[in-house]
């Protein structure tokens, strides 16, 4: 018998407005011209699980893990605006990092379904930068880390598609899904 195990990610980014509201995109071309609202700020992206993150997630399994896991007081996420496509499985950073770190929400990480139902190996982590924290465009990659000094490993890495826009007043929410499967 053989069994694989295979892990992947979604990362949904958000934008809120000051009323937390879902902002909509300015509409294009044909949905000014059919008198139609803009897309929602709501979009969802596949990540990778990079090489830090394949041994992080070897070394959590060890009796006396070395390296620090995700948890609600060492996980940050990172925004940037320098996506290349290159070597994303060895990534340990965004390329082009924009504002600070943001560490994850109360809460998080946590599974998305209560033990023994389905959803019960996915984990959700979830950040969020608040009004003022951002005042950028162009974001167009996200990483997933276990702290936020020099020495911190990057679990996840995204491409960010189309590139996400977030003026001062605006709300930028982060949640990392990643999911274990074995086959």
């Amino acid at each position: 018998m053989r069994d694989r195990i295979r892990v992947k990610g979604m990362v949904t980014v958000r934008v809120l407005d000051k009323d937390g509201n879902i902002k909509r995109r300015a509409p294009g071309y044909f949905r000014r011209l059919l008198r139609l609202r803009g897309r929602p700020y709501e979009q969802r992206f596949h990540n990778i699980v990079t090489r830090e993150g394949d041994a992080m997630i070897a070394d959590a399994l060890l009796a006396s893990p070395n390296k620090a896991k995700v948890t609600s007081s060492t996980g940050f996420i990172q925004v940037g605006t320098g996506w290349t496509g290159n070597s994303t499985k060895t990534n340990t950073r965004c390329n082009t990092p924009t504002g600070s770190m943001k560490a994850l929400d109360s809460g998080y990480p946590a599974l998305k379904a209560a033990w023994g139902s389905t959803g019960d190996t996915t984990l959700m982590y979830r950040a969020t930068f608040a009004a003022g924290a951002l005042d950028v465009n162009g974001i167009n990659e996200a990483c997933l880390l276990n702290g936020n000094s020099g020495s911190s490993n990057c679990l996840a890495y995204a491409q960010i598609t189309p590139v996400v826009n977030v003026t001062s007043s605006d709300t930028l929410q982060i949640l990392w899904e990643i999911t274990i499967l074995g086959q």
